[in-house]
């Protein structure tokens, strides 16, 4: 065997969302963001077109990012439709990261690959990144806040229009105990073999 396979499948089997509010407030070193990102480049790609993007916040960068995050949520949301928790929670997240990285999908301008399967390239590439902090002892947390859907995510990270933010991963040392590992339903729930 060419790698040791109990570890990679007890890395696997230990990744856990580990949320901003589960983290301390010691520091991921930058060599180690960027084994995560460079880890998150090696994953499959159709074509080869690479499509993942990362904005990296860090230090002032990461209020940065709650102010935008706050007063978006704001100008988007109807003011009968906004929640004081959610405003808090979307604003409170950065600032308890140690640092916190926008993923996006660049989209080819010739569009030859379906749009589809740029997405699972890059959500391959959070896998990847999420793996990788894992194996550091780092916590991670893939947001997805509908924001991050609209124009104004593409206006203030820099994409096009045919771009697409598709998550804000959320990075730092866990304060407390790893979770235990999560269970899953047993294979037969989720698997039909085909066999004639």
């Amino acid at each position: 065997m060419k790698y040791n396979l109990s570890e990679i499948t007890e890395l696997i089997r230990n990744r856990r969302t580990i949320y901003p509010e589960q983290f301390s407030t010691r520091k991921v070193h930058k060599d180690q963001l960027e084994l995560i990102l460079t880890n998150a480049q090696f994953a499959p790609t159709h074509g080869n077109t690479q499509p993942w993007r990362f904005h990296v916040f860090t230090d002032a960068g990461l209020d940065k990012l709650s102010d935008f995050l706050g007063k978006t949520y704001l100008q988007l949301t109807p003011e009968e439709s906004q929640n004081a928790q959610k405003l808090a929670k979307l604003v409170r997240r950065p600032k308890l990261s140690s640092v916190a990285i926008a993923v996006s999908m660049k989209r080819q301008e010739e569009q030859r690959i379906p749009e589809i399967e740029e997405i699972e390239a890059v959500a391959c590439a959070i896998q990847n990144m999420q793996l990788t902090c894992t194996a550091y002892g780092l916590g991670a947390f893939w947001s997805t806040p509908k924001l991050i859907y609209h124009e104004a995510m593409n206006e203030f990270l820099g994409l096009g229009h045919q771009d697409k933010c598709l998550g804000l991963i959320y990075i730092g040392y866990l304060s407390g105990e790893w979770p235990e590992i999560a269970h899953r339903k047993p294979l037969e729930y989720n698997t039909t073999w085909i066999t004639e």
